[in-house]
């Protein structure tokens, strides 16, 4: 197998003394673990960073092989990493993204969308500004794998609308997608959606 394609990092594990294993989502594979040698490192280190758009090369020599990666940095989310919304938002769509999608099925219509999302999370001047982006992402992965027919939030709906949309749907998630992970996965969730009731309706 040889894939060489853009992507967005969703998830890192530390593996062994100096590598880790990454999913990545591309657009035609979707969701890939790979082993990355040299994660520790210090070149490496800003470019394992969950939300990074990067350039991967994948290769295994069987089916039943972990495939290894060789990835480039495209464009960096670190600089977010310290705004406790931003970092939260990155932080809860990345794993979300990781811990729901089966590996090697193509969902050009997330991978699009996770990229908006995250370019929304890193650019808009708030949170107000992409928290419907969230709420739009989070109901295209439920009817992408097969759960509700939900369409996008209006735009114009009010904020502490939106808000009850974001609980209904975490309950939707949690109870359809995430009860193997629940505990690890949705607590991301829940500090994000914190963070975003305190901002005033």
């Amino acid at each position: 197998m040889l894939i060489r394609a853009p992507a967005l990092l969703c998830a890192v594990r530390p593996h062994g003394e100096h590598g880790a294993i990454v999913r990545l989502m591309t657009a035609e594979h979707g969701l890939v673990a790979a082993y990355v040698a040299g994660a520790k490192g210090r070149e490496m280190r800003p470019v394992l960073i969950p939300g990074n758009r990067v350039e991967a090369e994948v290769r295994a020599r069987s089916a039943s092989q972990l495939p290894s990666a060789r990835i480039e940095l495209v464009e960096s989310r670190g600089a977010w990493l310290g705004e406790p919304l931003a970092s939260a938002g990155i932080g809860w769509a990345t794993s979300l993204t990781a811990a729901t999608l089966p590996e090697g099925h193509p969902y050009p219509a997330l991978y699009a969308a996770l990229g908006a999302l995250l370019d929304a999370i890193c650019h808009a001047p708030s949170a107000r500004g992409w928290a419907r982006a969230l709420a739009g992402y989070e109901i295209l992965l439920l009817r992408e794998v097969g759960y509700g027919t939900a369409g996008a939030p209006p735009p114009d709906e009010e904020w502490t609308n939106l808000l009850e949309r974001l609980d209904r749907q975490g309950k939707a998630i949690g109870n359809r997608l995430l009860a193997d992970h629940r505990r690890d996965v949705m607590g991301l969730r829940a500090i994000l959606l914190d963070r975003l009731k305190r901002i005033p309706g």
